[in-house]
């Protein structure tokens, strides 16, 4: 049975509350100090501890000490309970539009997609082996609509809109003042094998790994050792292939280990995101052309990545500017700064 892939858990926020003694002896209540007011939910500090304890199990992990990590967490704790006020309000805002059905809905197509990869039949059988590896079926479905709220709320209010915002005159327009962007770009294409810490010993991980590479450089088949070993693929997206990829889009977690790599051959074992081993064989390459060629999409995805930053920071700004949010005194001074810095620049840059 393959184990449960690309699970990570650092960032949840689920909330713990304490409990504080009572004037009676033996009584006592829940309670939590509010950090801050969004709109009709607040952000607690049980909440706030809770990411801080996950950051700092993620640095101790990475070899610093349990000093230097509650150090550093501290150090950005300002920070933290800013990304929390700004998350709080998109999870607000995929309700408001009727998003949050569609999100609980991938969400639950992942965990399906989990039941397969691992021959599962019963959802019951996939908690019960989550719990078996240290995992909550809750937290990683709340960690999980966390992250795809943001993303969709920002696809589709953001980044559709600037995508089809442009008229054919301004897309001529733009193709011709930026011919060089559209030349045919370098292409790569590529297999995966990939090897998820999630559940493993790491230092395991890393030696099959190695011992993979090993064998492909022997000559044995890629394919029979993606069966045997490979769970479905994190930098391609599950699918285990990627097709005439763009080599400029490529981020240098991938890029950097593809580099001089020849078709046919291999790179070495290299780690994405904390999360896991990728071996990836190159399936092919192209040049790069010289002559550029319109195409409505690419111009399109061209301004969309030139306007999209400015774009999303503005949409973060109309919606804090339109919430009632109320900080706790105690944090307002490192909170504030960084959760309307986009503002602050705004005013000064209007002056």
């Amino acid at each position: 049975m393959k184990y449960l892939r690309s699970i990570l858990l650092t960032g949840l926020t689920i909330a713990a509350l304490g409990t504080v003694a009572l004037a009676q002896e033996t009584a006592t209540r829940v309670v939590d100090e509010v950090v801050a007011v969004v709109n009709d939910s607040v952000i607690t500090l049980s909440r706030i501890r809770h990411v801080k304890k996950d950051m700092v199990d993620s640095y101790v992990k990475d070899g610093k000490t349990a000093e230097e990590a509650k150090r550093l967490v501290d150090e950005k704790e300002g920070e933290l309970i800013a990304n929390l006020i700004n998350e709080e309000l998109l999870i607000q805002k995929a309700k408001e539009v009727g998003l949050d059905s569609q999100i609980d809905a991938d969400i639950n197509a992942r965990f399906v997609q989990i039941m397969k990869d691992n021959n599962l039949k019963t959802i019951d059988a996939l908690y019960q082996m989550m719990r078996s590896q240290g995992y909550e079926p809750d937290d990683i479905k709340e960690n999980w609509r966390s992250q795809a709220t943001r993303d969709k709320v920002i696809q589709e209010l953001v980044q559709k809109k600037v995508f089809w915002e442009a008229t054919p005159d301004d897309l001529k327009k733009y193709f011709e003042a930026h011919k060089a962007k559209f030349i045919k770009p370098e292409t790569v294409s590529y297999s995966e094998i990939y090897l998820g810490f999630a559940g493993r010993d790491e230092a395991a991980v890393r030696a099959k790994a190695k011992e993979i590479y090993d064998e492909l450089k022997k000559g044995a088949n890629f394919d029979e050792l993606v069966k045997a070993n490979s769970d479905a693929g994190i930098v391609t997206e599950g699918a285990g292939k990627a097709e005439k990829v763009d080599v400029n889009t490529l981020t240098d977690i991938i890029k950097k280990p593809i580099e001089g790599v020849k078709t046919g051959d291999y790179t070495l074992p290299f780690e994405v995101q904390k999360m896991g081993i990728v071996i990836l064989r190159i399936d092919g390459r192209e040049a790069a052309g010289s002559e550029s060629t319109f195409d409505e999409n690419a111009v399109r995805l061209a301004i969309l990545q030139e306007k999209g930053p400015a774009a999303q920071k503005k949409f973060m700004t109309d919606l804090r500017t339109d919430a009632y949010i109320k900080i706790n005194e105690t944090y307002r001074p490192i909170v504030s700064p960084l959760l309307y810095a986009d503002e602050r620049k705004e005013t000064k840059g209007s002056l």
